[in-house]
């Protein structure tokens, strides 16, 4: 009978305590905590996961490299990225640096239009451009209003057919990039944004499953939310929202309109370019070479860490940069341009540079190049 009231007496208390505990806020902490989680964001196509930043090198043949000709880039000093960058345009007839440009220039001949050699199909044809992504600038400077009215339906339809025959390879297409960078490019922003949409539905309706869209400012050029908004072709022509990264960094307002719009941003253009006193008003920067030991520590402390910086404090939705491994200053479109007259940024001038950015993006953070690359990516898309 004792032992029986005593049993009796352990269980009341041990009843007693659950209840007790279970009445204590601390011990609700974990439904409490559940209760007041906001739900993630549906994950745009191609996104990783947060936390995760896909990495991707540019910009031409020479900075990129891994090629038997244009064997010193990026490819034959660093791990092969995640992806890299090319160039091309739909703007026949125009000028540039003594190229009469054809339309779709570097996608299937070697073409140099001030910027040195870009050809696409010589990299997708060589073993260390594979498990890579690719990411497309297609500028139509002058020619929006005749993308825009059907004029230039030929090579939206060829682009689209080029970007078939890359399978599942990813391709993110940064349409009229820097679609706001007065003087340089001088869109038109109704045609632009017509044109944007015109290329975007032609695309899709041809079949086209392996293109994310990615509208992309210069960051600085827009500084208020409205004039970002005054541009935006709408939610349903984009994928991505991006940005570019030089001097003056400090004034994009991309992100938090990414965070309003709920859409992953890609940094599309990074180089180590910092802001001379005149830079508001003239767009100087100082001479930056990164293989002179000053100037490159200079660089990494001006440029390198707030790139560094930008990235981690905003992993929620930065998902993607591309960093311009260039020898700006040889390239004869930009021997005259005051962001970029006096800029080598090519990092593996520097040891200093080079150990820090290895260190760095070694992090598993950032993703590179691999045989899952494209499952990884294609499990996201939406």
């Amino acid at each position: 009978m004792y032992k029986k009231i005593i049993a009796l007496l352990c269980i009341c208390i041990f009843w007693g305590c659950n209840q007790k505990t279970n009445k204590d806020p601390e011990a609700n902490e974990e439904t409490n905590t559940q209760k007041e989680v906001i739900p993630k964001r549906k994950l745009a196509k191609f996104e990783p996961d947060e936390g995760k930043v896909l990495l991707f090198v540019g910009q031409e043949l020479e900075a990129v490299g891994g090629l038997e000709k244009y064997n010193d880039g990026y490819l034959d000093h660093f791990d092969r990225p995640a992806g890299w960058t090319t160039y091309t345009n739909i703007n026949p007839g125009e000028n540039s640096f003594g190229r009469i440009q054809e339309g779709l220039d570097g996608i299937y001949d070697t073409h140099d239009w001030g910027d040195n050699d870009y050809n696409v199909s010589l990299q997708l044809a060589d073993e260390d451009y594979k498990d890579m992504a690719l990411a497309i600038g297609l500028q139509f400077v002058n020619h929006e209003e005749k993308v825009a009215d059907g004029t230039h339906d030929k090579y939206i339809n060829a682009l689209a057919d080029f970007l078939l025959s890359l399978g599942r390879r990813p391709v993110f297409l940064r349409i009229a990039y820097e679609f706001d960078g007065e003087p340089w490019n001088h869109y038109d922003q109704k045609s632009t944004i017509k044109a944007y949409q015109r290329m975007v539905d032609m695309i899709r309706a041809k079949g086209v499953t392996n293109t994310a869209f990615v509208w992309q400012s210069t960051g600085f050029m827009s500084p208020e939310d409205g004039q970002l908004e005054a541009w935006y072709p709408g939610d349903d022509y984009v994928d991505w929202l991006g940005f570019s990264f030089f001097n003056r960094w400090e004034e994009q307002k991309m992100i938090a309109f990414a965070r309003k719009k709920g859409k992953p941003v890609f940094i599309a253009e990074a180089s180590p370019t910092i802001s001379a006193p005149d830079a508001k008003t003239t767009g100087n920067t100082i001479e930056t070479q990164l293989s002179n030991p000053e100037q490159a520590e200079e660089a990494w402390q001006k440029w390198f860490i707030p790139f560094f910086k930008t990235i981690d404090e905003n992993l929620d939705v930065v998902k993607a940069v591309h960093y311009i491994n260039c020898h700006w200053d040889s390239h004869p479109m930009w021997y005259d341009n005051p962001t970029f007259k006096n800029i080598d940024a090519r990092l593996h001038l520097s040891d200093s540079i080079s150990n820090r950015w290895r260190k760095i993006t070694s992090d598993p953070k950032y993703i590179k190049s691999s045989p899952c690359l494209y499952d990884q990516l294609w499990n996201k898309a939406q």
